[in-house]
C-alpha cells in the first residue's frame, strides 16, 4: 500500500499535517492530470492552482460528515469557480462522499460528476455552481441563514477572478458587510490568469485588498501561499484569531502549478491536454508527488 493510500484511510477524518496534505495535493493534482486527459476535457489550469486549498479544507478544516452530506450542522463549501470541478469531485470521492470509481466518468452522459457540480447529483456538492459570481451571493446567504437558526457552521467560498470580474459578488459583498454574518470566509485563488488572458489585462483587481478593505470587510492582513500547505494552515490560524466578520484571505497561487510548461499560461484554462503535452507533464507531476511521499 502506498504511503497516501495508507494515509487515505487512516487519517481521513482527522486533521492532516502540512507535509500530509502537500502530499496528498500532488497525488489529487496527478490523477486530476489523468482524468482530464483521459476525457479530453475539463478545466486543469484553475483546478490545479486551487488543489492545496481545496485538500486542505477537506483534510484539515471542515466540519463535515461523508456519511450524511446534508448534516445541517456542517460546514459549507461553495466552489463559486463551478469549471474547476475535478478538483472538487477528486477531493470529495477522497473523503469519502462517493466511491473513487466514480471519477474516470467525469463528464461522461448519464455520470453524476458533469463539467460545473450539481447539489442534485453529487453527494458533498452543497450549492450548484458554474455562472462566475453567484458563489459569494449564495455563501452570505447561508451564512446568514446560520445565524438566524442559532447554527455555529462556517461559511467557505472559493473564488477565482473571473468570479470577482462579476458585478454580483461586489453587491454580495456590500450586503455581507452590512449583516456581518458570523462564519463566512471568502477565499481567493488569485492565479492572476483567466480563459483569454492575464487578469492584469482583461480586468485590473489591484489593489485587490485595499478593496476588501473598502467595502468593509475583514482582510487577512498579507497574502498567503495557495501552493505551500504549511502558509495555508497559518491562513486558517488567522481565521479562528478573531470574532470580525466577514473574513476574506487573498492566496498567491499560479495557474496550472506542477507542470512547468502550463504554469502561468491561460493556454491551459480550459484547453484539453493532448498525448503529447500529458507524456511531457506526468512525469513532472509523479516526480513531484514521490517527493513529498518521501518527506513523509
Amino acid at each position: 500500500m502506498s504511503k497516501i493510500s495508507e494515509l487515505l484511510r487512516n487519517k481521513r477524518d482527522a486533521a492532516c499535517t502540512a507535509p500530509e496534505l502537500a502530499a496528498m495535493s500532488a497525488s489529487f493534482r496527478l490523477q486530476m492530470f489523468d482524468i482530464l486527459h483521459s476525457r479530453g476535457t475539463g478545466h486543469w489550469g484553475g483546478a490545479s492552482s486551487a488543489a492545496e486549498i481545496v485538500t486542505a479544507l477537506y483534510f484539515n478544516r471542515l466540519k463535515i460528515d461523508p456519511k450524511n452530506p446534508r448534516w445541517e450542522d456542517r460546514d459549507r463549501f461553495i466552489l463559486s469557480k463551478g469549471h474547476a470541478s475535478v478538483n472538487l469531485y477528486t477531493i470529495l470521492a477522497h473523503r469519502g462522499f462517493f466511491p473513487v470509481e466514480e471519477l474516470p466518468k467525469f463528464r461522461t452522459y448519464g455520470s453524476i460528476l458533469q463539467g460545473h457540480p450539481s447539489m442534485k447529483l453529487v453527494p458533498g456538492v452543497d450549492i450548484s455552481t458554474g455562472a462566475l459570481g453567484h458563489g459569494l451571493s449564495v455563501g452570505a446567504g447561508m451564512a446568514l441563514a446560520a445565524a438566524l437558526q442559532g447554527r455555529s457552521y462556517k461559511t467557505y467560498v472559493l473564488s477565482g477572478e473571473g468570479c470577482l470580474d462579476e458585478g454580483s459578488t461586489w453587491e454580495a459583498m456590500l450586503f455581507a458587510a452590512k449583516y456581518k454574518p458570523k462564519g463566512l470566509v471568502y477565499l481567493i485563488d488569485y492565479n492572476k490568469v483567466q480563459l483569454d488572458g492575464a487578469s492584469q489585462d482583461i480586468l485590473p483587481l489591484e489593489p485587490l485588498a485595499d478593496k476588501f478593505k473598502a467595502f468593509g470587510w475583514h482582510i487577512a492582513p498579507r497574502s498567503y501561499k495557495g501552493q505551500d500547505t504549511a502558509d495555508i494552515l497559518e491562513s486558517f490560524k488567522w481565521i479562528d484569531s478573531d470574532d470580525v466578520w466577514p473574513k476574506a484571505i487573498i492566496y498567491d497561487t499560479v495557474k496550472s502549478w506542477g507542470v512547468s510548461f502550463m504554469a502561468g499560461t491561460n493556454k491551459w484554462h480550459g484547453a484539453p491536454i493532448d498525448d503529447a503535452s500529458y507524456e511531457k507533464g506526468r512525469p513532472e507531476l509523479a516526480a513531484d508527488l514521490a517527493k513529498k511521499e518521501a518527506a513523509l
